[in-house]
């Protein structure tokens, strides 16, 4: 397979954690617009349940962190945040999995908006509300670069390839300028956080270096629990000689037996059981 190949940005297959994702926001979305119509001092009551509000937040709603990411008012930003899941989505889901693709969705809207929250303690900027899958978007965008750092990607219906690279600069750019026109605002900073997110969770989850690592201290853990196994043994073993046989045997750090000092004059080990 080509190293740089060119991805046409035509409709992805609708399967999978991205379609998982983009029916829930749509089935919240439609439960929102219908509570704004029918019963607005409801639907406000859902709006400020979910959306990210430091102040909210420093009163225990910690739930905020996640959920905002699934509450729209304006149709507009429905439409392009989840455009941005499904276009690219599909491709990175494709390539990690599903379960991995989970993990960066819930992961990186977690992380930005807990950045933000940190941020927000300034009292100058990351100042008001954050909703929508943005952060998730854009974190998506920037992990789908990490992997096809060369790829042009041509946007259907426009006839051109655009490197990914500039895609990515460009949304950045854009996010920054709305970022100083709304004077720091925690809704654009949560936008670009998630850039950042996007490139933290492909550096710790998604690389074969992070994979190594993970598998390293996994099997460390579990070597150290077998370690530990044996010594316990070992110390139930000698109360259990001093007591029924009162005879002392002797183990060393590791769990090994030491065998007494007449066996190794015969020429025994200096431990008996190694393992």
């Amino acid at each position: 397979m080509a190293r740089n190949p060119s991805f046409d940005l035509g409709l992805p297959p609708f399967r999978g954690a991205v379609r998982q994702i983009i029916l829930a926001s749509t089935a919240i979305y439609i439960v929102i617009l219908l509570l704004m119509s029918f019963a607005t001092n409801s639907g406000q009551a859902l709006l400020q349940f979910g959306i990210l509000n430091p102040l909210l937040v420093r009163q225990g709603w910690f739930w905020q962190f996640v959920t905002y990411a699934f509450m729209y008012v304006d149709p507009m930003d429905f439409v392009l945040s989840l455009l941005g899941v499904y276009f690219l989505g599909s491709a990175v889901e494709e390539r990690i999995g599903s379960m991995r693709f989970y993990g960066l969705f819930f992961g990186s809207i977690a992380l930005s908006a807990i950045a933000g929250f940190a941020l927000s303690f300034t009292q100058v900027i990351a100042q008001g509300t954050a909703f929508g899958s943005g952060a998730a978007a854009n974190a998506i965008l920037m992990v789908f670069y990490l992997f096809n750092r060369q790829a042009p990607i041509m946007l259907f219906p426009i006839p051109i390839s655009i490197p990914v690279k500039w895609i990515v600069l460009f949304t950045a750019a854009i996010e920054t300028a709305y970022l100083l026109l709304y004077h720091f605002a925690l809704f654009y900073i949560i936008l670009l956080l998630g850039l950042g997110a996007g490139y933290v969770w492909y550096e710790a989850f998604l690389t074969r270096r992070s994979s190594l690592k993970i598998s390293e201290k996994f099997y460390g853990l579990q070597n150290g629990y077998y370690r530990w196994k044996r010594r316990r043994a070992a110390r139930k073993f000698e109360v259990y000689m001093r007591k029924e046989h009162n005879r002392t045997v002797q183990f060393d750090e590791h769990g090994n037996y030491i065998p007494p000092d007449d066996d190794k004059k015969n020429g025994g080990s200096k431990s008996g059981w190694v393992n």
